[in-house]
């Protein structure tokens, strides 16, 4: 049995913990993307573009860990109401965005799992070496790469829908939508 755990004593926020989860995850996703577009500007075989690459998918793999504790804890606490209510259409779009980040949240981060071992490498995690999940196959590891980098690409897009959204709710809409996601400090 589930049991529902209600937001923060702030009615209309979420929990401290689950808002530090999602601003560390965004942060996340920023160090990502900037270590892979970054290593482009490095030569092959240069340390600095290792390093990035390194940073990259071991971030990524936090990605993933992040993304499973925020299902974990998802599942358990209740979303605060977003005051004044949104139209139907609003709150479709919104779990869509987010069932979409949620799943790029756990999809990109094995895809690149998979590919280092169809590579014949394992999957880095800060110096560790996370066990092969599966076997070289450099056809498979070709088709991994194009999915891994589709969705990425795509990712870009959804983040950037993700952040007008919140943005236009609070200036646009003049909800609670943005303000139940930010810090106790950065609220008004």
């Amino acid at each position: 049995m589930t049991v529902a755990i209600e937001p923060s004593t702030e009615a209309n926020a979420y929990p401290p913990a689950l808002v530090a989860l999602h601003w560390f995850t965004a942060l996340a996703f920023v160090a990502v993307f900037a270590a892979v577009e970054f290593h482009e500007s490095f030569p092959k075989g240069d340390p600095t573009r290792d390093l990035l690459m390194l940073a990259h998918k071991s971030l990524g793999i936090t990605i993933l860990l992040l993304a499973i504790v925020r299902i974990l804890l998802r599942t358990r606490i209740v979303a605060p109401r977003i005051i004044p209510v949104p139209p139907a259409w609003q709150t479709g779009i919104s779990h869509l965005t987010h069932a979409t980040l949620y799943a790029a949240m756990v999809t990109l981060p094995l895809l690149g799992w998979l590919m280092s071992n169809a590579a014949g490498r394992p999957a880095p995690f800060f110096g560790l070496e996370l066990p092969s999940l599966i076997g070289e196959n450099k056809d498979l590891g070709r088709t991994l790469k194009e999915a891994h980098e589709l969705i990425g690409n795509a990712l870009y897009f959804i983040i950037g829908l993700h952040a007008f959204a919140a943005l236009a709710h609070h200036y646009a809409y003049k909800d609670n939508t943005l303000s139940r996601m930010m810090p106790v400090l950065a609220r008004k």
